[in-house]
């Protein structure tokens, strides 16, 4: 069963929602000015507008019953140019936000960097740089001084593993296996500073990492498979975690990286700070399990891509990304493996030992808005469905699952697809290159989420 005091709620990013994009004294991040493919004909200009109508939202989502909702404050509506002087206008802003999620009773779930670095700061080379790691501890000291009071929850940096094996997509450009895991160091580096940061300015808030978390499966019992697995599991999962729980460099992790020539240490001057600084809580964001093989034959890079996933899942002589035959699949080709998110939090629990909330979980969809203006998404109900009981199934055997925050709280522009794949509980009416009048509409799993929360957990 789960607690009385689950914390039920729903999750958004600001660079995919908000929209205005440079109002207030906002600069441009990464993804203002990353390309973008051809299915991405929707940008982050004005994306949701939730910007704009956050009050709206809000009533929207206490309406639906939810007792938390995860939001990301952008670092560049905070401090525009990166690091410098503080823009006001932002900070009473969210101020606003938080005094409106207070009045209904909704705690902020509050993501410090959700893949939008500030662009001056990558023109100086981003998270390869050091001097980015000192930009974001500055940026998150003014979060915690400033909103320390009215967040309990923070989260550090949104699925950094995602962002480091994901192609440019998501960040504009592609890093070499060097600057790769330079930047991994860094990205660790800067989550130690704000454990450190947030337990010394907010002594009754808890803060936690937010990577995005999936059990790796052998494609067969070929030890060759199961090494395989192993060492995607740890360049995947463990050596984010491992970083932020442990304070070590996972061994399996650190074996791959000096086996493809990178020397990866903890600096002198970076131990006290690792090793003595953790999480209170795990975030973790989860869609669907991974299935690798061992490589048999030199094979191209793009022989090797995963059509399960949105990083390449390809390195000679480790791994090869495979899609499960086991597994249903959506229309996106994602496996849907609700037994897996059982597992994973099963395995994480065992490793870690620490409280869960799952801050991401959902299922994109093409949805249709009928002329009486309803959403009828009972294959995201479907999903929710099995991945929630899976939840309850992992808290009945002893995992400490806190609190459940899907994917979305209502219509965002998607990573990969614009406008044209949605994820909310809440229909925003407005297509690739119409506007429209940006209208909300609840869908059929809005109401089907509002019973579940009631009921605290589904049938």
């Amino acid at each position: 069963m789960l607690k009385k005091d689950f914390l039920w709620g729903a999750s958004l990013s600001a660079h995919q929602t908000e929209g205005a994009y440079q109002e207030d004294g906002k600069s441009l991040s990464v993804q203002d000015t990353r390309p973008r493919s051809r299915n991405e004909i929707a940008d982050f200009t004005v994306a949701s507008d939730h910007y704009h109508h956050y009050r709206e939202d809000i009533k929207l989502m206490a309406k639906m019953g939810v007792k938390a909702m995860r939001i990301s404050i952008p670092w560049t509506r905070i401090i525009p140019t990166g690091i410098g002087a503080v823009n006001t206008q932002a900070i009473e802003h969210y101020r606003d936000v938080f005094n409106v999620m207070h009045e209904y009773h909704i705690e902020p779930m509050v993501t410090t960097y959700h893949f939008d670095l500030p662009q001056e700061l990558q023109a100086q080379g981003g998270w390869t740089n050091r001097q980015t790691v000192n930009a974001y501890e500055q940026y998150v000291r003014v979060l915690f001084a400033e909103f320390g009071e009215q967040v309990k929850y923070w989260l550090t940096i949104n699925e950094p593993n995602i962002m480091l094996l994901a192609d440019k997509k998501i960040l504009g450009f592609i890093y070499t296996h060097e600057e790769r895991y330079k930047a991994f160091y860094n990205l660790m580096i800067a989550e130690k500073l704000a454990f450190k940061a947030c337990h010394e300015l907010c002594a009754q808030t808890k803060i936690g990492p937010v990577p995005n978390i999936s059990y790796v499966y052998p494609a067969t019992s070929d030890p060759r498979d199961v090494r395989a697995a192993e060492y995607f599991n740890a360049v995947r999962n463990w050596a984010y975690l491992d970083f932020s729980v442990r304070g070590i460099i996972n061994p399996i992790f650190k074996n791959y990286l000096k086996k493809t020539g990178i020397e990866l240490a903890i600096l002198p001057e970076d131990q006290d700070l690792v090793t003595h600084n953790f999480p209170d809580f795990l975030g973790l964001n989860y869609y669907t399990s991974v299935t690798v093989e061992y490589p048999r034959v030199d094979q191209d890079r793009a022989s090797g891509v995963s059509d399960q996933q949105s990083e390449d899942i390809y390195e000679k002589g480790f791994y090869k990304g495979l899609t499960n035959v086991n597994l249903a699949k959506n229309d996106f080709n994602w496996t849907i493996d609700p037994l897996g998110l059982q597992t994973t939090l099963e395995v994480v629990n065992d490793r870690y030992l620490l409280p869960i909330y799952i801050t991401e979980n959902g299922l994109g969809a093409y949805d249709e808005l009928t002329d009486d203006h309803q959403v009828h998404d009972d294959y995201r109900i479907a999903y929710l469905q099995q991945h929630l009981q899976s939840v309850q199934q992992a808290v009945d055997a002893g995992v400490d699952v806190a609190g459940y925050l899907p994917w979305s709280a209502l219509d965002l522009v998607s990573v990969h697809e614009g406008m044209k794949k949605r994820y909310g509980f809440i229909y925003v009416d407005r297509t690739e290159t119409d506007l429209k009048n940006l209208a909300r509409y609840p869908k059929d799993s809005y109401f089907w989420y509002q019973q579940v929360i009631h009921n605290n957990g589904v049938d």
